[in-house]
């Protein structure tokens, strides 16, 4: 959980026991133990009343599909270029085999469209 290891949140514990101090740690730790219990109650509650508002409509799984911390934007777009690419090829082969570059000469004028402005 937020990249916190064993050593970071030992780290952690040790700057508080300094900074906050010893006599008034534990009531600092009773208060945190507090606000965990009643967050955890809050998203549990929410999840419920999700639930029930939702009725039959909710879907445990179609909601985890939604989670947008599950996609990985580097994998979508190697499946989307590796997934186009044989169409892609040979979409584009013809059109570029048939279609013939012809040099501009550059003493003439510039084209101009009245209508395209």
């Amino acid at each position: 959980m937020f990249g916190l290891t064993f050593e970071k949140l030992l780290i952690i514990g040790v700057i508080a026991v300094f900074v906050i101090g010893p006599e008034r740690l534990p009531a600092y730790s009773a208060k945190f133990g507090q606000l965990v219990r009643k967050l955890k109650e809050m998203t549990t509650g929410a999840k419920e009343r999700i639930k029930e508002e939702l009725g039959d409509d909710f879907d445990e799984e179609e909601w985890k599909k939604l989670d947008p911390r599950q996609y990985d934007p580097r994998r979508i777009i190697r499946e989307a270029l590796l997934d186009d690419a044989p169409q892609s090829a040979s979409v584009i082969a013809p059109a570029a085999v048939s279609k013939k570059v012809v040099p501009r000469d550059v003493n003439a004028a510039t084209p101009f469209d009245i209508e395209a402005t």
